[in-house]
């Protein structure tokens, strides 16, 4: 970025800033290198390119054969004792060829990489290994970018009192630009090519808007990836295909509601009141209205308000606890398949960032080997105070929510279109809250990132999970703090005419004439299918013109001497790859989807269509997220992983709270029970329905204002609740405690007949475990040294002003 210079003292000012900052770099990054050729690694030559006041370096990072030996032991890598028989890993195709029907979902991926039994790396025992005598195809090329990124973030550039170790942060002080594993060529398939590359098959069978019902290769992408990007399809993939089921029944509900609303008798009897019920006002200045006005909105309320949203929000909670529990079987499978079985528990090292800033070291317990150490009670203390700072960030929130009710209440006051004020502020107020949402978030997960980093988590996993904890409690706080407070608060604190009450002087809340059911309704839609349209264009739309942004900033103005080899300069793979996006991880992705599964699970009473419209973003995700990772970003240094980390927990916690949830929405919001109560104590066919929930105001107000009217509630002419609502209260909180035990004791029935672990897989880990000891038990020479330099392509470059 050109400095802009404003007058002769401060250019001179500035000047000399920019020199010591400049020589500073340049001790540090000399250092950086010396220290990383003493580690052993290679360089190529420097490759450079020139571009509009600026020179750019590129440098090209290789390991010798000794070297990746030494840190696949240290690392544990996992290498392969012997190939093991594939088997399907799809159980729907496996359904399907019992049932003899053709699997439309089924395709042919070339390159389909081998399964094999491992065990951890030893140098001693490498003739033991497969392939072992092939150096070059030995380690896999995600494995050396494990390597060489682990002497990256761990090799000095100072002094280690004050912590300047690692390439992360010379990244942050911009001494580098850029420190990535190149991508395999290019995505596209290359005129006279004879086979294609790991990319190019992600990209034609993966990526293509074409597979949008097939199988994702996620053994290919494992391989080009690594296990944490992996274990996210895996769960995307599975996740959207159990959406099918859940979205055809709330589609049959749908359309049931639909029959039910056009056959509705309260329905007709309020569409042929004409002057029949006169209603309250709904604010100070607000007239009397006629009941007859809210025929349409009243008839679009039975769309979700009826008896087949309470079998719904039955199925929806046993099909998330059946979701979770396959998933748990699905995931040990793919562990074990991927090798990642154990990882979190035995084989993950500490965080590079973590051994370079960690004040002591201590024995580990569990491998006896010496470990840098972060005393626990300080990492306590440190927690603690960030916690404080989460409160006070969700106290923001709150208070803004707060903000967004009174804008509601105040809007409605001042407005006298009696059927459309609240649903005009409601809808006003739900825009407001939801660009709300997505501008604070940015802030907040800035301040997550600071904090994590300063509790000083010890491995890569506890550290994700910390960092995924604090901003999984401010989004969901974010998200469902307005449709929380339209199912369980609105219009149940409200009073009565001439005794209303107030909070901060404001009349509170009612719902709407057609109910809370629909207003509850409009904003799931308003929040959850606003923000995966904007998610989905931001995910299109923002890659390409940061790409297009950066591509032009790198080469605006070329200064080559020859147009042909500029041109050869931009079709190099380091320069290809620094103009894509930096790999920022998979936190977004996750919370985008978890977010989902909670308005699916939690309000889905309210709305049986959220599961449809979430199957529908999610194949469109799917292949979104893909051609992000394949055509947009950076290759990411491939991370192990043992499943989803804490999002499986959050996921679980949702589910318990969907059952409650639903449970007080069919109690207390739903018009479900009382209609059930008027059924069997009055009339089987709901006729004088309407008559029967409203009440006539006190005399008081009467007297008052000289006109009788009507509101709903269950209350005498003085205001005082009827044996009706203490009747109907004991019936709501009797279905709460039914409900919720039968769907609880079902669900953990459910889990106790789905073993976590398929025995299968059991067979399988006790005959890896048996091959490795036999493997281990023999004594052989290691790997010995060599000068086989291996094609790691990691990249590290510069750039110089």
């Amino acid at each position: 970025v050109p400095w802009e210079l404003s007058g002769q003292q401060d250019s001179c000012e500035n000047w000399d800033l920019q020199e010591t900052s400049a020589t500073i770099h340049r001790t540090w990054r000399k250092k950086f290198l010396d220290n990383l050729i003493f580690a052993g690694v290679s360089f190529s030559q420097q490759h450079v390119t020139h571009a509009e006041k600026k020179v750019v370096h590129y440098l090209l990072l290789s390991a010798p054969w000794s070297v990746l030996c030494y840190y696949a032991e240290e690392l544990q890598l996992r290498v392969p004792l012997q190939v093991l028989p594939r088997q399907t890993s799809n159980w729907s195709a496996s359904v399907l060829q019992w049932l003899g029907i053709p699997n439309l979902m089924a395709q042919e991926v070339p390159n389909l990489p081998l399964d094999y039994y491992t065990c951890p790396f030893k140098a001693n025992k490498l003739r033991w290994f497969l392939g072992s005598d092939e150096q070059d195809t030995f380690f896999s090329t995600t494995q050396r970018h494990q390597i060489l990124y682990e002497i990256l973030a761990t090799t000095q550039y100072g002094h280690s009192r004050e912590r300047e170790v690692g390439v992360d942060r010379l990244l942050s002080e911009n001494v580098f630009t850029a420190a990535f594993p190149l991508h395999e060529g290019p995505y596209k398939l290359q005129p006279g090519a004879s086979s294609l590359s790991q990319r190019q098959v992600l990209f034609q069978y993966w990526a293509s808007w074409g597979k949008w019902n097939k199988y994702q290769p996620l053994d290919h992408i494992r391989k080009y990836f690594g296990e944490k990007v992996a274990f996210y399809f895996a769960w995307l993939g599975f996740y959207t295909g159990w959406l099918l089921p859940a979205a055809v029944v709330g589609m049959v509900v749908f359309i049931m509601g639909i029959f039910l609303m056009f056959n509705d008798v309260p329905s007709q009897e309020i569409c042929s009141s004409d002057k029949q019920y006169w209603m309250c006002p709904l604010c100070k200045t607000c007239p009397y209205w006629q009941l007859s006005k809210i025929c349409s909105t009243f008839m679009a309320g039975r769309l979700f308000d009826h008896g087949g949203t309470i079998f719904f929000s039955i199925f929806m909670s046993l099909w998330a606890v059946l979701f979770l529990e396959f998933w748990k079987r699905t995931n040990a499978s793919l562990a074990h398949h991927w090798d990642c079985s154990e990882f979190e528990d035995i084989e993950e090292r500490p965080r590079p960032q973590f051994t370079a800033m960690a004040p002591m070291t201590i024995t580990n317990p569990i491998t006896g080997a010496e470990e840098p150490y972060f005393p626990k009670c300080s990492r306590l203390h440190r927690i603690l105070a960030g916690s404080m700072v989460i409160i006070m960030m969700i106290a923001v929130v709150v208070m803004f929510l707060v903000s967004v009710i009174l804008y509601r209440a105040v809007s409605h006051s001042q407005t006298c279109f009696t059927c459309w004020a609240s649903r005009i502020a409601s809808i006003t107020g739900s825009v407001v809250n939801l660009i709300f949402i997505l501008i604070l978030s940015k802030i907040y997960i800035s301040l997550a990132h600071f904090l994590t980093k300063w509790e000083m988590h010890r491995t890569q996993t506890k550290y994700e999970d910390a960092f995924t904890f604090k901003v999984f409690i401010f989004q969901f706080v974010t998200f469902y703090s307005s449709p929380v407070y339209i199912a369980f608060f609105k219009g149940k604190f409200v009073g009565y005419p001439g005794n209303y009450q107030s909070f901060l002087g404001v009349r509170n809340e009612e719902c709407s004439p057609g109910g809370c059911f629909i207003e509850l309704a409009q904003e799931l839609l308003v929040i959850m299918v606003g923000k995966q349209i904007i998610n989905n264009v931001q995910e299109v739309a923002i890659p390409k013109l940061k790409c297009w942004w950066h591509k032009n900033k790198l080469f605006s103005s070329k200064k080559m001497g020859k147009e042909g080899d500029s041109v050869l300069v931009e079709q190099a793979p380091w320069v290809m790859d620094h103009q894509l996006l930096v790999f920022e991880g998979l936190f977004d992705e996750y919370l985008e989807m978890v977010l989902q599964f909670g308005f699916i699970t939690i309000f889905v009473v309210a709305c049986p269509l959220a599961p449809l419209f979430a199957l529908l973003n999610n194949w469109v995700e799917i292949r979104l997220d893909a051609q992000k990772f394949i055509c947009d970003y950076r290759r990411p240094v491939a991370e192990r992983a043992q499943g989803i980390g804490i999002w499986f927990s959050i996921l679980e916690a949702i589910t318990h709270l969907a059952i409650i949830s639903n449970a007080f929405l069919i109690a207390f919001t739903s018009d479900f029970l009382p209609r059930l109560y008027y059924e069997h104590v009055h009339d089987s066919g709901l006729h004088g329905y309407v008559n029967f929930t409203l009440a006539y105001a006190p005399w008081d107000f009467v007297l008052q204002s000289n006109t009788t009217c009507r509101y709903r509630a269950f209350r005498d002419r003085d205001g005082n609740f009827t044996l009706t609502h203490w009747q109907l209260l004991a019936v709501r909180l009797g279905f709460i405690i039914v409900f919720e035990h039968v769907v609880f004791f079902t669900g953990r029935v459910i889990a106790w007949l789905v073993p976590d672990i398929p025995e299968s897989v059991e067979v399988k880990v006790k005959r890896e475990r048996y091959l490795a000891k036999e493997a281990l038990a023999e004594n052989k020479v290691g790997c010995g040294s060599s000068s086989f330099k291996a094609s790691s392509a990691f990249n590290l470059h510069r750039h110089t002003g």
